[in-house]
């Protein structure tokens, strides 16, 4: 089975929504993704996820199933007085904490621990789990038992940063790593594939992490959203 995550096209955060480059990058990607055998669709609640695969959906004539966990991730960390994102954090700050590189303890560590992180982290991790066993592999441990083996191909529409917690715990690794040390930009396409070496047995591996091949065949150069500053003294995010 094939599983394709996508992220959103280039944002308009104030109006939940795309920016006309990233109706572009949308349009360019419905060339793309209408190309595929689709079993399934499936898309975050939230307006620039909607939007995003909205070509695409129009171009087949198909129809996504709306999932609210697939919505951007939500895990807030206790900052001073308020509650702040448990992602983009700075390098000099998590890297500090060798919890952080641990499947199993990311969360708890001393910045992370106190806030909604765990709770949210496990509500996309139970929602990725029911979904693949929906589609035939039931999640066991550290591998996946098969269920129903199968060649058919799913696609997600979402957001970089739940992108790399269903990714870390599809593959049982820290998403602060992925979160931090990856970036998918907008439009682009994760592809992960089943490999039963055993039989009854799965495991993912990931083919494509990222590929935005389509915004260079249609000549349109890569948004920056989701990156920080290449260098200090850039007049970009940092």
């Amino acid at each position: 089975m094939k599983l394709i995550i996508i992220r959103h096209g280039d944002p308009d955060y104030e109006h939940d929504s795309l920016t006309q480059k990233g109706v572009r990058e949308a349009q360019l990607l419905s060339d793309r993704i209408s190309q595929l055998d689709v079993k399934a669709f499936y898309c975050s609640p939230l307006g620039r996820a909607q939007d995003t695969a909205s070509y695409t959906l129009n171009k087949m004539n198909r129809t996504a199933e709306t999932l609210p966990w697939l919505c951007e991730f939500e895990g807030k960390i206790v900052s001073g007085l308020k509650l702040v994102s448990c992602w983009d954090r700075l390098p000099s700050v998590w890297t500090k904490y060798p919890e952080h590189y641990d499947y199993d303890n990311w969360y708890k560590s001393k910045i992370m621990r106190y806030g909604t992180v765990e709770r949210k982290y496990k509500n996309v991790c139970e929602g990725i789990d029911e979904l693949l066993k929906k589609h035939g592999y039931e999640h066991d441990g550290r591998v996946y038992k098969v269920n129903n083996s199968n060649h058919d191909t799913i696609v997600l529409f979402c957001h970089f940063g739940v992108e790399c917690v269903l990714l870390s715990h599809i593959f049982s690794c820290s998403p602060m790593v992925l979160w931090h040390n990856f970036v998918a930009l907008p439009t682009s396409v994760t592809t992960l594939i089943t490999e039963e070496r055993e039989r009854g047995i799965a495991s993912f591996r990931c083919q494509q992490f990222g590929d935005i091949s389509h915004l260079y065949k249609g000549g349109e150069e890569p948004a920056f959203a989701a990156r920080f500053c290449e260098c200090f003294d850039d007049d970009t995010r940092h």
